[in-house]
């Protein structure tokens, strides 16, 4: 049995949520592989991004997000709305002076903390959302090819709209 590791490095925009089509970056992990028939898993492991499977829709907006994924997001927004103030103000109470505290005393606060800007931790809808959606997807590797169709995409979503950053994926692959 073969267990292959790839790292996939994205970036995402900020200001609105970012889907991230990486089934090109998925399919080749999985040639680099070598495995014909096994599973592949897919994972954030930030908590505020997902992983997810749909279908790409073709049309889009001018930041990326295809017409589904924009529906997709409107209607988790109908659920889970933006954050926008500081708690309790807008429903959340994530996050308070304790978890600000504990960030500020973070070796990499700047990252977290830009300019010492309590704003950019506003993200509790993008922590939910992500529950909501989930982290990882598992797929069937069948005679050396993910085991879906056409239609198929496997898309990486960062839902903090904060700023742009740097993100992970992992992908591992099982298999013989």
């Amino acid at each position: 049995m073969t267990v292959h590791h790839a790292t996939l490095t994205l970036t995402s925009h900020g200001d609105t949520p970012s889907f991230i089509d990486v089934t090109d970056q998925v399919r080749q992990a999985v040639a680099d592989s070598g495995v014909a028939n096994g599973l592949c898993a897919v994972m954030s492991p930030h908590t505020t991004c997902s992983v997810y499977y749909d279908e790409w829709a073709h049309d889009e907006f001018a930041d990326g997000t295809d017409y589904l994924q924009y529906d997709l997001n409107q209607v988790l927004g109908k659920i889970i709305p933006d954050q926008r103030d500081f708690p309790p103000a807008d429903g959340y109470h994530y996050p308070g002076n304790r978890h600000f505290e504990e960030v500020e005393s973070w070796p990499s606060a700047k990252e977290y903390l830009p300019n010492g800007d309590r704003s950019q931790l506003l993200n509790a809808d993008a922590h939910l959302k992500s529950s909501l959606m989930g982290n990882s997807q598992v797929f069937p590797i069948i005679d050396g090819q993910l085991g879906f169709g056409v239609t198929g995409y496997i898309f990486f979503t960062d839902w903090d709209r904060a700023r742009a950053r740097t993100r992970k994926c992992q992908v591992t692959i099982i298999g013989e």
